[in-house]
């Protein structure tokens, strides 16, 4: 079955401008285009355009999900793969929904009666959910790096620390896509991920290969950034050390 391009737009919730768009940059061509000129899609592109809206809604950029659905082996395995990483963002949404709606609660309480809240005999209970991504506590070995990471995140504003977070983990969701296709770690995609997060850290201060290297290793012997990196897709705390040794070994040493 065979269905046109108004329909999908319908259907999906994407315009038939955007469609079209991502026929011409190859990200979604039409199963088809009729004698009238009419794109016309099957049960395949619906698939694929449900994997690019939920990538985007990941938060990765076209040219990173064009990258992703190249790589892919098994479309079975992918779509299990983004499932495990929306399961994983909606745990992290989720605790953040309880944190808030309990402090609403006893705030309102408080203000009611005249006394303080109860969560601040436990005032760790008010960040529950809320502390920054893993890209600061996996620093924490790190001080002076951390420090620099707590000076520039007290001049940004909520929107920019959340966009800051939206990114991290997309590269962490860009990592886990190539290693569910077999990329190895030391491969020039993996690599170039790599690349972009040391230099994200050198625009705090100069990393040396020995401390980078360093860096890669806490992903799994931090029990809390493994825990992060091993709720988006498993192996991928190692992955990371691996693709950081390797990156340390070729281009830093």
């Amino acid at each position: 079955m065979a269905w046109p391009i108004a329909e999908v737009a319908r259907m999906s919730g994407v315009t038939a401008r955007t469609l079209r768009h991502y026929d011409e940059i190859g990200l979604l061509p039409p199963a088809r285009i009729g004698t009238n000129g009419h794109r016309y899609y099957e049960e395949r592109q619906l698939l694929r355009l449900q994997q690019i809206l939920v990538l985007r809604a990941l938060g990765l950029g076209l040219p990173e999900i064009g990258r992703i659905l190249a790589a892919q082996v098994d479309e079975l395995e992918a779509l299990r793969g983004h499932r495990r990483r929306l399961l994983a963002e909606r745990e992290r949404l989720d605790a953040l929904v309880s944190t808030v709606s309990h402090t609403i609660t006893e705030l309102e309480q408080s203000r009611k009666d005249g006394r303080p809240m109860t969560s601040i005999n436990r005032p760790e209970n008010l960040f529950e959910g809320v502390q920054p991504a893993q890209y600061g506590e996996s620093l924490r070995d790190f001080p002076e790096l951390a420090r620099e990471v707590e000076r520039r995140t007290s001049t940004m504003s909520e929107a920019q620390i959340e966009a800051g977070h939206r990114e991290r983990t997309a590269q962490m969701i860009r990592l886990a896509e190539l290693l569910a296709a077999g990329t190895p770690a030391d491969a020039d995609p993996v690599q170039g991920e790599v690349d972009a997060q040391y230099r994200a850290l050198t625009e705090l201060r100069a990393v040396s290969a020995d401390e980078y290297r360093a860096i890669g290793r806490s992903c799994v012997e931090n029990e809390q950034v493994r825990t992060a990196y091993e709720a988006i897709a498993s192996g991928l705390a190692a992955y990371q050390r691996d693709a950081i040794e390797a990156y340390a070994t070729t281009r830093l040493s």
